[in-house]
């Protein structure tokens, strides 16, 4: 299994890696208001988390919020 995108958004998790990269410090939030994602079936949170913390952008495995729970502030 491939999994390298919102599907509710049709946006790759690359990228967002790459609107992470050109921004410093970019959250959840920042990627909600950019692309959408996260805001309907939220199947994609995990994937958006780990994207931002490790650059990875095609998962072989499924993610739940167990995997990637959210960040502390």
């Amino acid at each position: 299994m491939r999994i390298d995108r919102c599907v509710c958004f049709n946006v790759t998790f690359a990228e967002i890696r790459d609107f992470a990269a050109s921004r410093v410090g970019t959250t959840e939030a920042d990627v909600q208001d950019r692309f959408g994602c996260g805001e309907k079936c939220g199947t994609c949170v995990p994937y958006v988390r780990r994207t931002l913390r490790t650059g990875q952008a095609v998962f072989h495995q499924l993610l739940n919020d167990r995997d990637e729970p959210a960040p502390r502030t």
